[in-house]
């Protein structure tokens, strides 16, 4: 791992310079702004050393692409595509993806959501590469920062990934749903994976006030937490596909892909209440709402999404967390 480290380390700069001006740029064309201790955190932290290899999806199935191959021109693409402002499959297993590493522009917007102060604690659901812990040890410091995935090889290429780029967070095996209670309390929780409804022991987990961020149907949910059973939030304005939570929670039902995206965000929160007709008359009804619209409410022992208001004639139950 050295020796490529030191072979792309110039290249892989001058790539961090410009995935920085991408990130902006992608903020600004949806009218936000990124935190300068977040643009200087991808621009130091070397995402090529979180993906030494990567697949990509072709004709023929998944191309795998790695920093060792002995052609040149296959090297370089590698390293460009690693600092390409997209996701990259991590983990492929008959054709299925099984972990990823997520679009640079998208963790900037949720690491800006997180809205994290110094000295915060986060508890980071699904491992991943370990570049999104890296970007967490960048700007908190390495002892506040907690990462755990359920994947046994995971967590160990998450924590050599890590170590190789100077950070030494805790990283364990778990299932996320049951959070790290032996790391808890938290101020922020942050899942890089998709879930059904919001694990309980996440709440119970955290400090009061803290916020939790995870993706739910094709969106991000931004929940404050008031205790163990009580939280409430309101989706971001920006669409999220994730590969599903594996553990206790089970595997999180992704709305079919046909019609529109909007549309596929509302049936991924009503699809278990409503049949699809209901749906579309609702989604019609109320002229095809944004996701912004939308929020949870956790509440004892019960928990739903709603349109507009907590209390308001909208509302759905989420399946048993």
């Amino acid at each position: 791992m050295g020796e490529w480290r030191d072979e792309f380390a110039e290249a892989g700069a001058r790539a961090r310079r410009a995935l920085v001006r991408e990130v902006v740029r992608e903020a600004e064309a949806d009218g936000e702004t990124v935190d300068a201790a977040w643009l200087d955190a991808f621009a130091d932290v070397p995402r090529h050393l979180f993906v030494p290899y990567y697949y990509v999806p072709g004709p023929g199935g998944y191309e795998r692409l790695w920093s060792g191959d002995p052609e040149p021109e296959r090297r370089d693409r590698w390293l460009s595509g690693a600092y390409e402002d997209t996701a990259l499959a991590t983990r492929v297993r008959d054709g299925e993806l099984l972990s990823s590493a997520s679009q640079p522009s998208l963790m900037a917007l949720m690491l800006q959501a997180l809205d994290v102060r110094d000295g915060d604690d986060v508890l980071e659901i699904g491992a991943g590469t370990g570049y999104h812990a890296a970007l967490l040890c960048h700007r908190l410091g390495e002892e506040h920062v907690t990462t755990l995935d359920l994947d046994d090889e995971i967590v160990e290429s998450a924590r050599t990934h890590l170590a190789a780029a100077g950070y030494r967070p805790t990283v364990i095996v778990g299932d996320g749903a049951r959070g790290c209670a032996e790391r808890a309390p938290y101020d922020r929780i942050v899942a890089t994976c998709a879930v059904p409804s919001v694990p309980y022991p996440w709440l119970a987990q955290c400090r009061p006030g803290a916020l939790v961020l995870a993706p739910l149907s094709t969106g991000l949910l931004l929940l404050r937490v008031r205790d163990a059973t009580h939280a409430e939030g309101r989706f971001l304005a920006t669409s999220a596909y994730f590969v599903a939570l594996r553990g206790a929670a089970g595997r999180a039902p992704y709305p079919e892909a046909a019609g529109d995206e909007s549309f596929r965000f509302l049936w991924g929160l009503v699809g278990g209440t409503l049949d699809r007709r209901e749906a579309l008359s609702l989604w019609l009804r109320e002229r095809r709402p944004e996701r912004e619209r939308f929020g949870v409410t956790v509440s004892g022992d019960r928990q739903w999404s709603w349109l507009d208001d907590p209390a308001g004639p909208y509302a759905w139950p989420l399946p048993d967390a």
